[in-house]
């Protein structure tokens, strides 16, 4: 399965175009592409004449190397992928199992933190970036792929082209962050920046939208200096936007459709940690008449 710059191997021009074929997101492909070549180190062979001992020892290794549960269940889909489609041989993968994942209680800032947080970005485009992941919920690969035209000021909202799962969605665009938006532009027009139905957030070169690692490289920065105690990202922002629309008293289905989920069980895990909604239950104990 491995190719040199030179020669792309059968086995993995067929797997590509299999790829292709279903209009898989690019990252997808190139996810299941990494698990067959890691694979394939590992088995020092083409994959092709594995065995499901062989895919069998191989979980084993990944387990015995400390490879996390996201990160296994994430090979294990690639391998799938390469021998029930590729191959046309599920009955390999029989002895690979998935594993089930920890559920970690998402981190969260308080109102107070994000206003911290947003005021210690130091560059006014990360600080518009930032007040947009958190005003709208958007992913930072959402966030980074805006482009000026997205932005509809009459019926206020961003148009989400593409986002997780290739779909497009609206998201909500408050007076606040069109204010932030609106500030930004003219300064990056002032700066020649913006091109013309441009990125909304372009990097060094106004041809190229600004990278998710600089966006969150300005986040762990910030959360430094704001002297913010937690594990912060930039789906941190996310988390947050969620569990405080809930704590609003918005319905979950509408934060469903904002945040761009297909089911409503991943919404439902914010409920867990909306410290508000929870103090406002009574708990039965109150209500007990005393003896």
């Amino acid at each position: 399965m491995q190719a040199s710059k030179q020669t792309v191997s059968p086995l993995r021009q067929r797997m590509e175009e299999d790829l292709r074929m279903r209009k898989l997101a690019p990252k997808t492909r190139q996810a299941y592409i990494r698990a067959v070549r890691k694979f394939a180190k590992f088995l020092g062979r083409s994959p092709d004449t594995a065995t499901d001992e062989d895919l069998r020892r191989f979980q084993l290794h990944l387990i015995d190397q400390g490879t996390s549960p996201i990160t296994l269940n994430a090979t294990i889909v690639g391998l799938n992928f390469l021998f029930e489609v590729t191959l046309g041989r599920p009955e390999a993968m029989a002895k690979m199992q998935s594993v089930r994942v920890p559920q970690k209680l998402p981190v969260i800032l308080s109102k107070d933190e994000v206003t911290r947080l947003i005021a210690c970005v130091g560059h006014i485009k990360h600080q518009t970036a930032l007040s947009l992941a958190y005003g709208t919920g958007l992913r930072v690969g959402e966030v980074v792929a805006l482009k000026v035209g997205d932005i509809d000021s009459k019926r206020m909202t961003l148009r989400v082209e593409q986002g997780k799962g290739l779909k497009d969605r609206y998201a909500m665009l408050s007076p606040v962050l069109l204010e932030r938006l609106r500030v930004w532009w003219r300064v990056a027009r002032a700066q020649g920046k913006i091109l013309e139905g441009g990125w909304l957030f372009p990097g060094l070169d106004p041809l190229q939208s600004l990278s998710t690692r600089q966006l969150n490289r300005a986040i762990h920065d910030a959360a430094t200096m704001a002297k913010i105690d937690k594990r912060v990202s930039m789906h941190t922002l996310r988390h947050s936007f969620a569990t405080h629309l809930l704590e609003q008293k918005v319905d979950i289905r509408v934060i469903q459709v904002l945040l761009g989920h297909q089911r409503l069980d991943t919404t439902a895990h914010y409920v867990q940690v909306a410290t508000d909604v929870l103090r406002e239950v009574i708990s039965p104990l109150e209500t007990l008449q005393p003896s």
